[in-house]
């Protein structure tokens, strides 16, 4: 069957760009070329380009596949996204990206564009675990493999942190200005923290590029959300039904989508407001929120699902006793936010209530529950802080995390940054106390937690009862 290529006579009815892409030049690099980018940055990108045209094509970047950049160059750059609800299918072609390169393949390649004076902004979404942050300073954690790497070979990277480090190297040796750095990455002031990273690295190799760095970058913080499960076979065949065509790129997702960004930009931008992005001077309490909310409530679906061998979050959803489980943990997070401008928040959990029960997606659970010690400390851990500081007994946050190390002790492999840690806590459990092993983890459990014997012993008696 033929393959989707810029010579596809697609359907009317098919929404596909409406720009001309042979005029469209890179303005963006993104680092992270996955499925989850590909349904969101470059989805609102297409609409920003449809609105205001402009060069604001976008370059993506895989860090560690070559075959996503070989399929997407196959592919002259296009995919499918099928947006799928209770209502029925509906499916785009998106044509932002116009370059995909691999970087374990022709690293060199990723930091020219970097150092092209026409790219202004480089999006990051390569997950939480790859930049390598130090969980009990929160600065560059050393032994992390692709920061130890590029400390020793600055000028040939291999993380993302290195790469962002030496683009920014290059263009202040060739007098260019630098480029914004937008993470859309889970983490809290995720601008504040990269920044912080990028410093740091820097100024092991030369004080004068941090402080060029330091006064000229911009590191605006964002807030991204939309459910992107993993691509199956049979989401291929789906799309090939609705395209004609075999899409070998293709990638389901739900209809809701967002994106809250800190309005912080050393240039120009796309006008990504016209596909529905938020720019507020504050992304912190829409933060908070996502993180609390929605990704606290889908780590516990990840690993009630997993006890309970439900493969998909719509199955741990199909069960009214779960629903009330999440329910009751929404109410507990809740209580940790300060008020988010323009969201009715009983209307959002009712809404996440809604999208995660969404039985036209297949969001599996055992994706869900990776890189726990990555996730929970932001999502669970100091909110956790949070109520107990407020007067609250943060209990439900003691009933999630006695749920995270049932998994853990009944999980055959534990798919995980620190799972030596991990799996050596659970050899080590104690019948008398079954999670000090856990507590003592150094950096996974904020000093707060790890001090407070009432919530510790909460979850210990919560873990019994599991």
């Amino acid at each position: 069957m033929e393959r989707l290529s810029a010579r596809t006579q697609l359907h009317d009815l098919i929404e596909s760009p409406v720009y001309d892409r042979q005029a469209l030049k890179p303005g963006i690099v993104h680092i992270g070329l996955g499925a989850f980018h590909r349904a969101h940055q470059a989805i609102y990108t297409d609409a920003a380009l449809a609105h205001a045209f402009g060069n604001w094509g976008i370059v993506g970047v895989s860090l560690r596949s070559t075959e996503i950049a070989q399929d997407m160059r196959a592919q002259d750059c296009l995919y499918s996204v099928v947006a799928r609800d209770r209502s029925g299918d509906s499916v785009r072609v998106v044509g932002s990206i116009v370059e995909a390169l691999a970087a374990n393949d022709d690293g060199e390649a990723v930091l020219g564009r970097l150092a092209d004076p026409a790219i202004q902004i480089v999006t990051l979404t390569v997950s939480e675990k790859a930049y390598g942050i130090d969980p009990i300073s929160g600065g560059l954690d050393y032994a992390h493999p692709a920061i130890a790497e590029d400390l020793k070979s600055p000028t040939r990277p291999t993380g993302v942190i290195g790469y962002l480090t030496e683009g920014l190297a290059r263009r202040k040796a060739a007098g260019l200005p630098p480029f914004t750095v937008l993470c859309c990455d889970n983490l809290p002031s995720n601008g504040r923290i990269v920044r912080r990273l990028v410093i740091e690295m820097a100024a092991t190799r030369d004080p004068a590029l941090a402080e060029w760095i330091s006064e000229t970058v911009s590191f605006p913080c964002s807030m991204v959300d939309r459910i992107v499960p993993a691509a199956t076979a049979e989401t291929r065949a789906r799309a090939e039904k609705l395209l004609g065509v075999e899409d070998r790129l293709s990638i389901e997702a739900e209809t809701f989508s967002q994106w809250v960004i800190e309005d912080d930009f050393v240039g120009d931008r796309p006008t990504w407001d016209a596909g529905g992005a938020l720019f507020v001077e504050n992304v912190e309490p829409y933060e908070k929120m996502k993180l609390r909310l929605l990704n606290g409530s889908h780590s516990l679906i990840a690993y009630l699902g997993q006890l309970q061998k439900l493969e998909f979050v719509r199955d741990v959803m199909a069960v009214p006793e779960n629903v009330v489980l999440v329910r009751r943990h929404m109410q507990a997070a809740v209580r940790t936010l300060d008020p988010v401008p323009g969201i009715d928040l009983t209307h959002y959990m009712d809404q996440l209530v809604e999208r995660f029960a969404n039985p036209a997606i297949a969001h599996r659970t055992q994706q869900i529950a990776m890189d726990g010690s990555q996730k929970l400390p932001q999502r669970l851990f100091q909110p956790a802080v949070d109520a107990i500081s407020s007067g609250s007994d943060a209990a439900e946050f003691a009933f999630v995390t006695a749920v995270w190390i049932a998994y853990l002790k009944q999980a055959e492999t534990i798919d995980d940054p620190r799972a030596q840690e991990l799996q050596k806590a659970v050899a080590d459990a104690m019948l008398a106390d079954e999670t000090a092993s856990f507590f003592a983890i150094a950096g996974l459990f904020p000093s707060e937690l790890q001090a407070n014997r009432d919530w510790r012993n909460q979850v210990n008696s919560l873990l019994r009862s599991l």
